[in-house]
Parts: structure tokens; C-alpha cells; sequence
């Protein structure tokens, strides 16, 4: 369990540095430059992620249930997933309604993601990640949101073109991973 909560420290913790520090952040954006602090950035939370996927690995090895799961709650468990897949699709797919009501898509795909297989696995492993991630995600999404309010930003209004391609390019990245791609990472069939 070290090494998994380390890791969620590392990579939650970076990505939380413009919540709790944007001041500070700012400074050394100018003090080093916007090419070395990504660098910076990416290296810590890559090496963050690491820790994640090796410390759940091992935690999987020792399990602890905290909670059962119903069988009805790992279905529903897809539906939040595909939900949040779409969410995260909005984030990239120009001018859609998603990104031009909520702003910042991804953080609420990453709440239904979380949320979800956090109802789904009841093991003390699975509640510190979908756990942290989910607290990590409220937190992110009203900062987020303050942001863009002191800042005035209007996200471009949406458009069916660009819905239609959200869901498509969601549905499909839901498809990849429920039919093969959760399997070989996870060693998981989310569909069983």
C-alpha cells in the first residue's frame, strides 16, 4: 500500500498544484521556463503513475474488503464508465455542449470514473485510488470553475456536429476498453 499511496501523492499532488499554489506556480513557470516546468511536471507525474500502477499491483496481492459489491453495481459500473469516456471526449472534441455548459469535461468524467468503480470494488486498495481520484476531481472541478468565473472565460458555444462526434468518439473509447483493453491492462473483464 506504500508505494500506492505515494504514487496517488505524487500524481494527485502535481495536478494539484494549480488548486492550492497557483501563485507559486506561476512564479516558477517564469523563473524556468514553460518547456522545463512541463518537463517537470510530466516526469513527476509520470513517475507518480508508476508508483500507482506497481503499489495497486502488489495491493492486490494482500486484499482487504471493506465492502461487498453487488453484481448490479459492476453493470451500473459501465454506465457511469461510458459516461465519463464521453465526458473525457468532450474535452477534446471542439465545440460541443458538454465543454460549452460544464468548461472542464474531463474532471467529470473523472468523478463518474471514480465514482463508479468505487460503488463496483469494495477493497481497501480500490477505495484509496477511486477514492483519492474522486476527491482529487471535486476539489480540481470547483477551482476549476472559480478560475474561469475571476477570469471571465466563455467556453465557444456547441454545436450537434460537435455532440454527434463527442458520443462517437466516447462510445467508441468505452468499446475499446469494456471489450479488450481493461482486460489486458488490468487483467479485469468489466463486462463479466
Amino acid at each position: 500500500m506504500t508505494l500506492l499511496i505515494l504514487g496517488l501523492i505524487m500524481f494527485l499532488g502535481m495536478h494539484s498544484i494549480r488548486i492550492f499554489a497557483d501563485g507559486w506556480r506561476t512564479r516558477t513557470i517564469e523563473r524556468m521556463g514553460i518547456l522545463p516546468w512541463k518537463a517537470l511536471y510530466g516526469l513527476v507525474s509520470l513517475a507518480g503513475l508508476v508508483l500507482i500502477v506497481i503499489g495497486f499491483g502488489q495491493a492486490r496481492m494482500h486484499p482487504h474488503l471493506l465492502y461487498p459489491s453487488l453484481s448490479a453495481l459492476r453493470h451500473l459500473n459501465s454506465l457511469f464508465v461510458l459516461l465519463a469516456l464521453i465526458f473525457v471526449a468532450a474535452a477534446y472534441v471542439p465545440r460541443n455542449h458538454l465543454k460549452a455548459k460544464f468548461g472542464h469535461p474531463m474532471l467529470l468524467g473523472a468523478k463518474l470514473w471514480a465514482f463508479g468503480h468505487l460503488l463496483a470494488i469494495g477493497f481497501l486498495r480500490d477505495v484509496l485510488l477511486f477514492g483519492g481520484f474522486l476527491l482529487w476531481a471535486i476539489i480540481a472541478y470547483a477551482a476549476a470553475r472559480r478560475r474561469d468565473r475571476a477570469a471571465g472565460t466563455v467556453q465557444p458555444p456547441g454545436t450537434v456536429g460537435g455532440d454527434v462526434l463527442t458520443v462517437i468518439v466516447g462510445v467508441a473509447l468505452w468499446a475499446l476498453f469494456a471489450f479488450w483493453l481493461h482486460q489486458v491492462l488490468f487483467g479485469v473483464n468489466p463486462l463479466a
